[in-house]
């Protein structure tokens, strides 16, 4: 992560520029390791977020939305009673570290004036937001408690007076860039010696600077770019696994990755984190889904096989009938007591053993065959249609597990429990507070190369929607073949038909329909297509289940359109 010393200080240039003067209208804390800060200023409304989590330390501005929960926590209560309505009279940062302070003119309950300091440290699973007070220099809380039996040295409690986290035995990057003899360089330099012996450069930093023909000119360009009045910031992402690092200068070991530049600190810190955040998120929340959708998957598997094997022991029920009309043309050479009886088979002139019940008479050992007979035979029908709903309810759960694997979003996340919910897979939550509302169906949107654009529903409530309430009967409706996978939508003009498509549009859409699937990882897929006024939705079937007629197979590999946009309209 290269939030480091030097990143800091250029968001503390940046966020000084923007926010000082600024008053603080409403505090929020979406979540125990994230603190969200309205402010208004002459310019306009914007929100800081400082989070102090292991994984995802920072202090930037932010557009992006964060769920609150019902009831404030007890941190964010006590900054709305100190500091909500207060002045920001300065944004700096402590020294060369990776702290960041915002220096606060509040009123007291009074009417008297005050002055807090905000304080974020921005240290990896070290790092903790505090308020104190800037006469006593106690502290009046912290997000996050650090008593003594966690930290000897430096304990971080309300009443306390604050104490900055121990200096490292280093020269800060800006000494070092003012006088180079401070730290004199050897021959051959390289990126463990500039860690060992300057502070405030992450690791990528150090290679950067490593690398350089002269590390102190480079530092030195660094911290002019730090300082000016708009620095701009570049994010590495891999395609695969997302970001991968960022800074407010280009880094040569990432050369290799997408670049994407921002005109601002806030906004590459923000998207940095926001998308490798909400990616472990949605993993967190996915678990427990997966857990019990699997479990339900196994259930429905270990049924199916137990149906599956009374339906074949009923359907080999032949012989209870033969057994009974044997018996009954046999009584006079059947005695009363027999465990089994020998006779002839009249259909083959074989000679077959039937077991008997030695408590029960011939006669009533034929009805209890024919009775078993009967039984059997309408166990047929029943296990059948038993097997049938069984075999509907594993293709929904593989549809639904899929979906919770490819869910991207909280939001997606959320829209698949209620599903669970409703069929009855997933125990409703009782919460007291206010009712969120529900998520609206926001499908994906692919533009093909043609110039059409398709949607794809990202789960299966959405696939409902995109099929019987938003598709109109002549668009062209896509699915893979026996597969689990998403409703593809091709939009057509009125009028048009499928004949009027070009084939390279059907099949781009396939394609993206065969992406969209279990079998992305095949070739040569086989996808359905037909118009949306052939495909129904059987009373009482759940969600994503459909049934259709009048379809053509096309086969294809899984590929998204060269061109696409994840937003809906």
């Amino acid at each position: 992560m290269a939030f480091d010393g030097i990143f800091t200080m250029g968001m503390a240039g940046e966020l000084s520029r923007i926010l000082t003067t600024g008053k603080i209208d409403k505090i929020y804390q979406p979540s125990p390791e994230d603190l969200i800060l309205q402010v208004h200023t002459r310019n306009g409304n914007y929100r800081l977020i400082g989070s102090c989590g292991s994984q995802s330390a920072r202090v930037c501005l932010t557009n992006e939305k964060y769920r609150n929960p019902v009831t404030p926590p007890n941190f964010c209560m006590l900054l709305r009673k100190y500091i909500q309505g207060a002045r920001i009279m300065d944004v700096h940062q402590k020294d060369s570290e990776r702290i960041l302070e915002i220096d606060l003119e509040a009123q007291t309950e009074m009417g008297f004036d005050v002055s807090r300091r905000l304080i974020f440290e921005i240290m990896g699973k070290h790092s903790n937001i505090c308020l104190i007070d800037l006469e006593s220099g106690k502290i009046l809380d912290c997000i996050k408690h650090i008593s003594i039996d966690v930290n000897r040295y430096r304990q971080l409690l309300p009443g306390i007076v604050y104490k900055y986290p121990p200096a490292q035995e280093k020269i800060p990057f800006r000494q070092w860039a003012e006088d180079p003899s401070l730290v004199p360089m050897p021959d051959q330099v390289n990126s463990r010696y500039l860690l060992d012996h300057i502070g405030g450069i992450s690791p990528a930093m150090a290679r950067e600077l490593a690398a350089a023909p002269s590390p102190v000119s480079e530092i030195n360009q660094i911290i002019q770019r730090a300082q000016s009045d708009h620095p701009e910031a570049v994010v590495y992402v891999d395609e695969k696994s997302g970001p991968r690092e960022f800074h407010l200068c280009p880094l040569g070991e990432y050369s290799g990755l997408e670049e994407k530049i921002f005109p601002d600190l806030s906004s590459a810190a923000e998207y940095y984190f926001s998308h490798r955040a909400s990616s472990n998120m949605v993993k967190q929340k996915s678990v427990p889904l997966q857990r019990t959708v699997k479990a339900a998957l196994d259930k429905a598997q270990l049924k199916k096989q137990r149906l599956e094997e009374d339906l074949l022991r009923a359907r080999n029920s032949q012989k209870y009938r033969l057994y009974g009309e044997l018996i009954t043309a046999n009584l006079h050479n059947i005695k009363q007591g027999s465990e089994t009886a020998q006779v002839i088979n009249y259909y083959t002139n074989e000679p077959v053993t039937i077991p008997l019940s030695p408590k029960l008479s011939p006669s009533r050992n034929a009805q209890h065959y024919f009775k078993k007979y009967s039984k059997a035979h309408t166990a047929i029908h029943e296990k059948q249609s038993q097997l049938e709903e069984t075999d509907s309810d594993i293709q929904y759960l593989n549809s639904v597990l899929l979906n919770i694997q490819r869910a991207d979003s909280e939001e997606q996340l959320d829209q698949i429990r209620e599903e669970l919910t409703e069929t009855g897979y997933v125990r409703a939550r009782k919460k007291a507070g206010i009712k969120r509302p529900k998520a609206k169906m926001a499908p994906l949107k692919y533009h093909l190369p043609s110039g059409e654009t398709i949607l794809v529903g990202r789960n299966n409530k959405e696939n409902d929607w995109l099929t019987t309430k938003h598709a109109s009967k002549n668009d062209l409706w896509f699915h893979t073949k026996d597969i689990p996978g998403s409703h593809v939508i091709l939009p057509l003009e009125p009028g048009q038909t499928a004949d009027d498509v070009p084939a390279e549009t059907i099949y781009a859409a396939a394609s993206a329909a065969a992406w969209h699937s279990k079998a992305r990882e095949s070739e040569n897929v086989a996808v359905d297509f037909v118009p949306v006024r052939h495909v129904k939705k059987p009373a009482g079937a759940k969600p994503g289940m459909v049934i259709f007629t009048h379809n053509t197979t096309v086969y294809v590999n899984p590929k998204l359109p060269d061109t696409s946009d994840t937003k809906a309209d």
